[in-house]
């Protein structure tokens, strides 16, 4: 096993060697793995989480972006390596959702190893997306304006112009991701998936959300909870109960 604090993709806010089970979570875009760090406090004891840290925020502010998903999700693929020596499984909320799933196929092509299980969050199928409203080139005004809607960035980042100057490169950087995405067909994973949505979402159409359920051979659940695309934070309390149940529901499979 690598050092853990020396890798700079994968965070773990609250190391568990006694763990039985790893989950590993992909943030959304224009967010970080610090959304993640209270997390382990209410999830199982037997469970370790680790937090995906992408270039251009946080401690890696002054590395540049990956461009493209796909190759950033072989990137991430190879840098699990090291730690898929426990059963593991992972989560991903919107881009983090198509994030965790290309780097699921990824690790199936180059090890033939695949997560226990895939929790997707607030993302339309790779397959079933609606044409992506292109975000990454609007002016700042109108990006900002964007960004209020989602509710998902602090009242007081975007009325600060010099942290907005700061974060948008990296903002705008991870729509282009989501933007340039073009999802190819492989035969579909084998693993189980649950999927999390909100049912005040008007970015996710519904029937889109649902056909997350033809990309895995595996029993497929989803589940809905009160609020919009960031259902995460305004029903936070009742989702992290939900993930710590599901995830302690693995264990006999693990």
């Amino acid at each position: 096993m690598n050092d853990k604090s020396s890798n700079k993709w994968i965070l773990f806010p609250r190391p568990n060697p006694a763990a039985a089970l790893r989950l590993f979570c992909f943030h959304h875009a224009g967010g970080s793995a610090q959304i993640f760090y209270n997390w382990p406090g209410h999830l199982p004891p037997s469970v370790e989480m680790g937090a995906i840290q992408l270039p251009g925020r946080g401690h890696r502010l002054g590395e540049p972006h990956v461009r493209g998903l796909l190759p950033l999700s072989r990137i991430v693929a190879q840098e699990l390596l090291p730690y898929l020596d426990k059963p593991f499984v992972f989560f991903g909320h919107s881009l983090g959702a198509l994030l965790c799933f290309e780097t699921a196929r990824s690790l199936r092509r180059e090890t033939r190893r695949q997560p226990a299980h895939l929790f997707v969050s607030a993302t339309e199928a790779p397959h079933r997306r609606s044409r992506e409203e292109l975000l990454s080139g609007l002016p700042k005004s109108e990006l900002v304006k964007k960004l209020h809607e989602f509710d998902g960035t602090p009242v007081e980042v975007l009325q600060d112009d010099e942290l907005l100057d700061l974060m948008l490169p990296t903002i705008r950087a991870d729509f282009e991701l989501c933007e340039t995405y073009e999802y190819q067909p492989e035969p579909p994973l084998e693993c189980p998936m649950t999927i999390y949505g909100g049912l005040e979402d008007h970015e996710v159409e519904a029937e889109r959300l649902a056909a997350w359920s033809e990309m895995t051979a595996g029993i497929c659940e989803i589940r809905m909870f009160p609020g919009g695309h960031f259902y995460i934070n305004s029903s936070r309390a009742i989702f992290l109960q939900t993930l710590a149940g599901d995830l302690l529901r693995l264990r006999p499979q693990t």
